[in-house]
């Protein structure tokens, strides 16, 4: 589900973003955006519209609904905190904020999935160029690590190992799964390059393909996955570079996503207690 995407289109009216906003709780969740508006407003920040400004905050959500408590959503109070707790370093990673109620491999149920999460990775490149990435990963796939080729976090056999994707489609058990479950994986990728709006979408596509790298399988009916990408710095820079460093950053902070953080909870998603319930 997302919210004032349609600003980041070619020739719209408003060709800035003032923030993006990642969270859970589906379409529901996507009230939490009000109370981002809301506090840009009182810095002053958005788009000069007569005598207001109006921020823009691209918004995306991932659906999470099946996990724990559904009823339990992000709201308006929810978003302004998260202003408030904005931060430059000890980002919190794991099982919190929009990755809260993230899953990965579902292709056997969700009782044999694994729990997903928020990445951060970051990486630097001479001159001082800058991209860093976060990830929200909630994919109907499994996790590998594209440099190893092993899996990190996914569906889970019978002897509680992590089963093989590429079978399990073969076999059809994926087919099953498509009619029931809904997953998104969002990537926000910001640099301290300078890029136009045409170059950051180019950015966007590139570093997008770290999710098929990281991912098995990816982008199914049933995955609704965005990459955004954000300008926020005055290097001069080759879209191209930030797509292709964007791409390594997005791949580890995907891997960090379902490896990194405080494990809080059931072990597995399919184990819930009773008070999730």
């Amino acid at each position: 589900s997302m919210r004032q995407v349609s600003a980041l289109v070619p020739n719209h009216s408003v060709s800035a973003a003032d923030a993006v906003l990642v969270c859970g709780g589906s379409a529901y969740g996507l009230d939490a955006a009000g109370g981002v508006l809301a506090w840009l407003e009182e810095q002053g920040r958005g788009t000069r519209v007569g005598s207001m400004r109006v921020p823009s905050v691209p918004s995306a959500a991932v659906f999470d609904l099946f996990t724990g408590n559904g009823r339990v959503r992000p709201d308006r109070a929810m978003g302004r905190d998260a202003c408030l707790d904005a931060r430059e370093a000890g980002i919190l990673e794991g099982r919190v904020g929009a990755g809260a109620g993230a899953t990965v491999g579902k292709l056997m149920g969700l009782e044999r999935a694994a729990w997903g999460g928020v990445g951060v990775a970051g990486v630097e490149l001479p001159g001082g160029l800058v991209v860093t990435a976060m990830a929200v990963v909630n994919a109907f796939g499994s996790v590998r690590d594209p440099e190893t080729r092993a899996f990190v976090a996914g569906a889970f056999a019978d002897d509680g190992l992590p089963a093989d994707p590429t079978e399990l489609v073969m076999a059809g058990v994926m087919g099953e799964r498509l009619r029931s479950m809904t997953n998104t994986t969002i990537g926000v990728i910001v640099t301290n390059a300078s890029l136009d709006q045409d170059a950051c979408r180019r950015a966007a596509v590139m570093a997008g393909q770290a999710l098929p790298d990281c991912i098995v399988p990816c982008q199914t009916m049933v995955d609704g996955d965005m990459v955004f990408a954000a300008s926020a710095g005055e290097i001069m820079a080759d879209p191209h570079q930030v797509g292709i460093a964007g791409r390594k950053a997005l791949s580890r902070a995907v891997i960090r996503a379902v490896t990194a953080g405080e494990r809080t909870g059931p072990s597995r998603p399919g184990s819930r207690t009773e008070a999730e319930q």
